[in-house]
């Protein structure tokens, strides 16, 4: 397999989407290049198996970008081939949000603004038993909305879990509008320093940068929760559905599929 490879990533949502003609696809580009660096230079799995103990944890709280976790998943010979070119059919292994009862998928996720305190949960956890393990979290800028978001980042500056690290996609959109009509929240970055956490902020497709400022966080000496937060483009890789909202619940046609295709790999597969 080529690796972790954005163009490779999009063009196997691109035909899970299609597959299974389903929605959600600017949603799972615009985290394709944070999740695929967090796979490939972060994540620890002993032996490779998801389920290992002592396993690195990562909870996609935006449980709808969740095919991109499952391209991802691919290149760890977790899911096969089949599984992806059959998503979302009857009887499919993978469904359109996150499903815990998949391995290598922690939380079951899509009722949006709970992933967030499942991975403080986890972060607890391994603090408490004294192991080196790491909890991401991955949510969306229009998830944060929620509630229960910010308690658990009061919970984690509380507890000092410098283990954790949220991840904040932050594509300026949201279901049903952009999120600075919709309740801006102002600088996110400020809004968690005011919490207590450590952040960085990077452009979140550029994997250079996201690599660069996770590694500076996980080498932080300071014993507070930190955030990084990734500018991003919703559909980025495809003209027609870069910050385009229609695109979080519109289908692909055959038309439209082929056209997608092309412009995310120079060629038609």
């Amino acid at each position: 397999m080529p690796g972790y490879n954005a163009v490779d990533i999009r063009a196997r949502i691109l035909q899970m989407a299609y597959a299974g003609s389903t929605v959600h696809i600017a949603c799972a580009f615009s985290i394709v290049e944070i999740i695929s660096t967090l796979y490939k230079d972060f994540m620890r799995y002993p032996n490779n198996e998801p389920n290992s103990e002592g396993r690195d944890f990562i909870v996609l709280s935006k449980g709808h970008g969740v095919m991109a976790q499952y391209a991802c998943m691919l290149e760890k010979n977790w899911v096969k081939q089949r599984d992806l070119d059959a998503y979302f059919s009857d009887g499919s292994l993978l469904t359109g949000l996150a499903d815990s009862r998949i391995p290598g998928i922690e939380s079951t996720t899509g009722s949006l603004g709970h992933g967030v305190s499942v991975a403080v949960g986890l972060a607890l956890g391994s603090k408490r038993r004294g192991t080196d393990q790491r909890t991401f979290a991955i949510a969306g800028d229009g998830e944060i909305n929620e509630g229960p978001v910010w308690e658990a980042a009061l919970f984690a500056s509380q507890h000092k879990l410098k283990n954790f690290v949220l991840i904040v996609d932050q594509n300026g959109l949201q279901a049903m509008g952009s999120t600075s009509e919709i309740l801006d929240l102002g600088s996110i970055a400020g809004k968690f320093e005011s919490f207590g956490f450590e952040s960085r902020t990077v452009d979140g497709h550029n994997v250079e940068e996201i690599s660069s400022a996770l590694s500076e966080l996980l080498s932080s000496a300071s014993d507070s929760p930190k955030i990084l937060v990734c500018k991003t483009v919703k559909g980025k890789g495809v003209s027609f559905m870069e910050s385009n909202n229609a695109w979080h619940y519109t289908r692909l046609t055959p038309e439209l599929y082929k056209e997608a295709l092309l412009e995310v790999t120079g060629a038609g597969r």
